[in-house]
């Protein structure tokens, strides 16, 4: 993996809270609350978490959907918070949702919704822009016979392989997958996750993958993001963070998921316990205090930095600041 491809500082974005006839902003929800993250290029970081934690707000703002509160983000060394509408920009970066059925346009054929971005960018037309289009098609698995079909004339799976192809028209250098296999069926899922490993190794892509499901991060993630109100807790390679986590949150994701041992029987999920804090005028202290099993008294007074507990491993929990202390 190369250098650096995306740098996000300090990150944050809060949506005011406005009442009465004037708008006046009384609260603000703190949906992404000081991140900082680094993609590599060529890398594929899982950013995980419950819902609400703000996972898809971060891509939303990576892409220029929203604009930042505070905070930068880079591409490529070139800060991209105040140049979002740059077209430069956007091809660079594009983005895989989550319900294939929504983000295609259904009164458009397939032919017409690969072509628009070829269009918008002015790069290819008559003939080329065809011969494009069919093998960016051929490319995902599908008939290039098809390409006359609307949307609904595909199965879940197949429309997600459409979203793929488009993804990847404008030969990309970051695609934000955004719990891109959570609406299709199992057999599909499989089919697109091997397909986003074969494109990426092909192009040298780099993913950015928003999942509640772990196991589709594990499978597809070299890094992951554990996410919790807002702020990332932990970071570290796949393997570390499933094999050896260290906050608190991080293992209760872990134990929550559903293992079958060997005699065939599902194991008991263990829920994380607690209700979720609120994101409007969160409490001062460590965010995942009220439900933490470990929990010390500092941790409802002061927010916890981030510390390394492994090689490129790192979590943000006041148990570290005891340099004896060690996951279980």
């Amino acid at each position: 993996m190369g250098q650096d491809l995306l740098v996000l500082n300090e990150v944050y974005k809060h949506f005011p809270l406005r009442v009465g006839f004037w708008q006046k902003t009384i609260k603000k929800v703190h949906a992404v609350d000081g991140v900082d993250l680094r993609l590599r290029r060529g890398e594929v970081l899982g950013v995980v978490g419950e819902t609400g934690c703000g996972k898809s707000t971060l891509a939303q703002l990576i892409m220029g959907i929203y604009p930042t509160t505070a905070g930068s983000i880079s591409l490529n060394g070139q800060d991209i918070s105040t140049i979002r509408k740059s077209r430069k920009v956007k091809r660079c970066v594009q983005m895989v949702f989550q319900d294939p059925f929504w983000s295609l346009n259904p009164r458009k054929t397939v032919r017409k919704i690969l072509a628009e971005p070829f269009k918008v960018h002015r790069i290819a037309s008559g003939k080329e822009l065809n011969g494009r289009i069919e093998n960016l098609f051929s490319m995902v698995g599908l008939e290039p016979e098809r390409l006359d079909s609307f949307p609904h004339e595909f199965a879940g799976g197949e429309r997600q392989l459409v979203g793929i192809a488009r993804s990847i028209a404008l030969q990309p250098e970051l695609v934000i997958l955004d719990e891109p296999t959570s609406a299709i069926d199992t057999f599909s899922q499989a089919v697109i996750l091997n397909l986003l490993l074969e494109l990426r190794n092909k192009f040298n892509l780099s993913y950015i993958l928003i999942s509640h499901d772990l196991s589709v991060v594990h499978y597809l993630a070299d890094r992951i993001a554990v996410m919790y109100l807002g702020k990332i807790v932990e970071t570290g390679k796949v393997e570390d963070v499933f094999n050896s986590p260290c906050h608190p949150y991080t293992k209760a994701l872990l134990r929550a998921i559903p293992v079958i041992d060997p005699d065939g029987k599902v194991k008991p999920i263990e829920p994380i316990k607690g209700d979720i804090p609120s994101a409007i005028d969160p409490k001062p202290g460590c965010r995942f205090a009220g439900r933490c099993p470990e929990v010390l008294s500092i941790c409802s007074l002061e927010d916890p930095s981030n510390m390394e507990v492994g090689e490129k491993h790192f979590a943000a929990c006041h148990l570290f600041k005891n340099s004896s202390f060690r996951s279980s």
